[in-house]
């Protein structure tokens, strides 16, 4: 993978300081900073309406903050074409009729420009990230007749198509079966050896720690980052979870903790 010429080797893949986004005067992000280092697996956890979703559309440049400032590489996110944002699945129209080879291809648009016609290269690429994911055989299937599984595939292969270096997504394992969860889990360590920097919106905590390098807990603002020991302790949980968090025996049920307070990400408490 060939670095923009904007890119600088010095800085962290993602730096983001002090970062505030409000909507109608209420807070989504309150005054948040962390940085990533390459190749990182970080999971971002919270309640919902903590501002996941919030923090990922600001990153990929498709939302900006009132306030702090976000880098990749050393630059803005608008000056990127290698940040791939992974919608939630129910953002996305399945019935819209096109292959799952089109959805890949359009991984290649920012490199092409929208009047840019596909090269052999390009359609190399796109094969070939169908491939990386195994879902070689169903290039010409029509995306609504995809398993949730097979969907989340499509959407890595679309990011490895556009050579991403970071990858935001929101919410991945959701509503998938066990089976497709880890299959999904494991398709996603596999991207280390590619140093594809990858952030994950997720509700289960179990997984979090089981399979993650790093986690990033949040409720408006920045709770705790760091392992998983560092982070799920009893006091940061309740920090950010308030009366929803269950214990047993002294211990933090992460299994029965309460995630579904409300609808959507964005919702402000």
């Amino acid at each position: 993978m060939i670095p923009h010429s904007h890119h600088r080797p010095d800085q962290p893949i993602l730096d983001v300081h002090d970062l505030t986004v409000r909507y109608e005067g209420r807070r989504a992000l309150d005054a948040v900073s962390f940085h990533l280092h390459a190749g990182e697996r970080v999971a971002v956890v919270g309640p919902n309406g903590a501002g996941k979703s919030t923090l990922f559309k600001v990153v990929a440049g498709v939302l900006p903050p009132q306030q702090g400032d976000v880098r990749v590489s050393g630059s803005r996110p608008g000056e990127h074409v290698c940040i791939a944002f992974l919608p939630q699945r129910s953002q996305v129209d399945w019935n819209f009729p096109v292959s799952v080879a089109d959805v890949v291809m359009m991984g290649r648009i920012a490199k092409l420009g929208w009047l840019g016609w596909p090269k052999k290269r390009d359609w190399e690429l796109v094969h070939a990230a169908l491939e990386t994911v195994g879902m070689g055989s169903l290039s010409g299937r029509q995306i609504g007749q995809l398993s949730g599984g097979q969907q989340q595939r499509m959407f890595i292969a679309r990011a490895l198509a556009q050579e991403a270096e970071l990858m935001l997504m929101d919410e991945p394992l959701t509503g998938l079966d066990t089976p497709s969860q880890e299959g999904l889990l494991v398709l996603l360590e596999d991207l280390r050896t590619r140093k594809v920097t990858v952030m994950v919106a997720t509700h289960d905590l179990e997984q979090a720690a089981a399979h993650f390098d790093r986690i990033l807990l949040l409720n408006h603002r920045l709770i705790a980052f760091g392992t998983a020991a560092e982070v799920l302790r009893p006091e940061t949980l309740l920090e950010a979870y308030g009366g929803r968090l269950k214990v047993r025996d002294g211990q933090v049920d992460l299994v029965g903790l309460d995630d579904t307070c409300c609808e959507g990400d964005d919702h402000v408490h």
